[in-house]
């Protein structure tokens, strides 16, 4: 899952959405300087990536990527997963999606202490660019498979993917569908037990 799919995911708490959002940044166990709702956000991400790597449908989504993009194939099947959520979002919320990522840029500004290095000098690119809202279309994917390759430092190809999304389509956002039902479920029963 990608950073729309992990805020969605976090339920209505906005520390525990910017922790699984900057969870990335976050290595090892060494993050008790957070507050916990943050923390509890960290864990949740962690228990996210856990269900979704395993998971014989987003497995089958990275099989169809694999002899072109080796280990990025997961990362680039977040993208498409999260280009599902925003295109399909009235079919998960109530809330118009550009209400929704704005809630949650606004919460980034108000909790900025809160963020880790990483997250604080990604913040103006994010809002400015507006990546979230960006996901709902096939140009906005496009944008950020070359971002992410330019990030790279090994020639990822990530930027080629998009011909991958607009031939298997269909396919990708079937098992996108089916997946994100249970990862819904599985993520409600996390955040439960934090």
């Amino acid at each position: 899952m990608n950073f729309l799919a992990h805020i969605y995911l976090s339920g209505d708490n906005d520390l525990m959405k910017i922790g699984n959002f900057m969870a990335d940044g976050i290595h090892g166990k060494h993050f008790d300087a957070f507050p916990m709702e943050i923390q509890k956000g960290i864990i949740l991400h962690r228990e996210i990536d856990t269900f979704t790597d395993a998971h014989p449908v987003f497995r089958q989504s990275t099989k169809r990527l694999h002899a072109n993009y080796h280990h990025y194939s997961g990362i680039i099947v977040d993208i498409f997963y999260d280009h599902f959520l925003a295109k399909n979002w009235e079919n998960y919320s109530d809330e118009k999606l550009e209400d929704f990522t704005e809630r949650f840029y606004q919460s980034l500004r108000d909790n900025h202490n809160f963020l880790n290095e990483k997250t604080q000098k990604m913040l103006p690119y994010l809002i400015a660019q507006n990546w979230l809202l960006s996901y709902q279309t096939i140009e906005g994917i496009e944008n950020v498979l070359a971002k992410m390759d330019n990030r790279m430092k090994r020639d990822s190809n990530m930027r080629f993917a998009i011909a991958e999304l607009n031939t298997y389509y269909t396919e990708f956002e079937t098992e996108f569908t089916a997946f994100f039902e249970e990862i819904k479920i599985h993520s409600n029963q996390k955040i439960q037990t934090l």
